[in-house]
């Protein structure tokens, strides 16, 4: 297996254990769906504006830091979650901030906008599911569920949006509806707490799970139950490739491997099976 920078498949742990898995745990948004590309130049732009309101005579470059650790930071995390951070933000500079709740509508209002005309494509069948898939996902989750895994979501976008956008890409049928988000604002949810649920109901060790996704807290979180993960540093347009800030964030995380995509999955899922 490659093992360098930039390669589709990047091997960070080679003793990774392998062979043992019963379970998958995917991210949405980043690592199935594509829907949602671009949606850190959408809240980027508003926790900036937000910040500039406040008054703040900071430099540009500081801004930019505390935007970047919302949006990157707190990345998978309920969105309400980070909108309470930028809250203190506000507050921390003397603004008067508006409430987490109000925040995330705002946002969700400004990234619908953005979308609209996605969903409309794809509901009309102007564009193909697969054009909004991250490549291979399709026969990635095919081949995982021959082999008779146990397949779930995990995602910090608000459950409806998920369950919607699952459904226009014909993703619902690999998870048998077990696709978890938080309801509404809820900001107690955690990809912690689903993971945990997972291995508990089904029985599992921590070694019989293996997780994708392009984000910090689901990496962090399959790691710290002793799976794989699989860190996809999906590429925005042209989409092919890795994406350098995502991988280096990824790593940082913990990933045990990093892929741009899932259309290597002709190799990564005979090594991850011990099959090679």
């Amino acid at each position: 297996m490659p093992a360098s920078p930039g390669c589709a498949i990047e091997v960070l742990r080679p003793d990774l254990p392998r062979g043992r898995f019963r379970a998958v745990v995917f991210d949405f948004d980043g690592t199935l769906s594509l829907i949602r590309e671009g949606w850190q130049g959408v809240m980027t732009p508003m926790i900036v504006e937000e910040l500039h309101r406040t008054g703040s005579t900071e430099s540009e470059a500081s801004v930019a830091a505390t935007a970047e650790a919302i949006v990157v930071g707190l990345n998978g995390k309920p969105t309400v979650v980070q909108m309470a951070r930028l809250v203190e933000e506000v507050a921390r500079r003397g603004g008067t901030p508006n409430t987490a709740v109000e925040y995330a509508g705002i946002y969700q209002d400004r990234l619908l906008a953005m979308i609209r005309g996605r969903y409309n494509d794809l509901s009309s069948g102007r564009a193909a599911p697969e054009a909004w898939a991250v490549p291979g996902a399709y026969e990635l989750l095919k081949r995982l569920r021959s082999r008779g895994l146990t397949l779930i979501v995990a995602s910090g976008t608000e459950v409806t949006h998920v369950r919607r956008e699952a459904g226009l890409l014909g993703l619902t049928p690999y998870f048998e509806k077990a696709i978890y988000a938080p309801v509404g604002d809820d900001p107690h949810f955690s990809k912690r707490a689903v993971i945990d649920r997972l291995l508990e109901t089904c029985g599992l060790r921590g070694e019989e799970l293996l997780g994708f996704g392009d984000g910090v807290v689901e990496t962090a979180e399959v790691r710290r139950s002793g799976g794989v993960a699989i860190g996809v540093a999906s590429h925005e347009p042209p989409r092919r490739g890795v994406n350098a800030l995502k991988r280096e964030q990824l790593i940082r995380a913990g990933a045990d491997v990093i892929v741009p995509d899932f259309e290597a999955h002709e190799r990564l899922l005979p090594w991850l099976f011990a099959e090679d």
